[in-house]
């Protein structure tokens, strides 16, 4: 019997060659990505030759470099069982929202792609996405209270030679906070024209690229939002409404110059002190899940 590869917790290059709808003399390799989502298997896309360069070296002027595989490409295989084509196409329309209000250089570009996929004799359908790659550091909205994070975080690019860019640090910090502006004003029309929110709390959701550009990376949690005073908790129970929102105030405040309005609307009902306890509760209980799940008890 083969397992259903939306259950592994680990997928190998094989595993992907061995899906029926990639080809097993693909000219790539493929690699788990470190980062594994929740709800999407991430794989990077690699070029053979760099692969081998990693692993067994290039001599350049007499000294021998083992460089790093940089992917070409993300690809995304979705754990999530779709019941429908039309529920998978749901999900595809979500994307699209977000591809719409936020700017168009903060996210990062994906085709997605459903397939039959054929295990064990039955037939089911599967979602990817193959998704543009993009080199950066974490720019977690809660750090920014530490006011030499993004300084430290370009000169750390900088010194690694990710970027050819001739830009000052104090260049690239204008050039993100500008970018993050924009970003914002999207997000919160989106939110209030659509009720829709794409996931900006989870753990290296967002990059920052060593040219100060803000980017969105995993777009695979896309919850309706509600302005009532019940919490919307995702389908793993985590209250990711609440804390989208709570991360753009955070950007908000820890990135732009400008004063933030805590009376506008979103920010008047969803950082309530209140409805801040209580959210709490609820990211806290997520939390001890995935503890309790990876240590195998539940």
């Amino acid at each position: 019997m083969i397992q259903d590869i939306r259950h592994k917790s680990f997928v190998t290059h094989d595993d992907v060659t061995a899906l029926n709808f990639i080809r097993r003399s693909v000219a790539y390799v493929f690699r788990q990505y470190h980062k594994q989502g929740l709800r999407s298997h991430i794989m990077e896309v690699l070029n053979p030759d760099d692969v081998l360069k990693q692993n067994k070296g290039e001599v350049i002027d007499g000294t021998r470099f083992f460089p790093w595989a940089e992917p070409l490409k993300m690809l995304r295989i979705f754990r999530t069982k779709f019941d429908s084509l039309e529920d998978a196409f749901d999900e595809i329309r979500k994307l699209r929202i977000v591809e719409t209000y936020l700017p168009h250089d903060s996210y990062a570009k994906s085709n997605e792609f459903i397939v039959d996929y054929i295990r064990n004799g039955t037939r089911d359908i599967i979602l990817c996405g193959l998704q543009e790659y993009v080199d950066g550091e974490v720019l977690n909205p809660w750090d920014l209270a530490d006011e030499n994070l993004v300084a430290d975080l370009f000169s750390r690019m900088k010194a690694e030679g990710r970027n050819a860019s001739e830009m000052t640090i104090e260049q690239r910090i204008k050039r993100l906070q500008k970018k993050v502006a924009a970003f914002i004003d999207g997000a919160k029309k989106m939110i209030l024209e659509t009720r829709y929110v794409p996931d900006f709390a989870g753990v290296a959701n967002l990059l920052v690229t060593a040219q100060g550009d803000i980017k969105l990376v995993d777009i695979n949690n896309i919850c309706e939002i509600s302005f009532g005073p019940d919490i919307v908790l995702d389908d793993k129970g985590y209250p990711v409404c609440d804390k989208s929102i709570e991360a753009i105030w955070m950007l908000e405040k820890g990135l732009l110059n400008t004063p933030v309005d805590n009376t506008e609307p979103l920010y008047k009902i969803f950082l309530d002190p209140k409805r801040i306890k209580a959210v709490r509760y609820f990211e806290e209980k997520f939390h001890s899940s995935l503890t309790l799940n990876s240590s195998g008890v539940m």
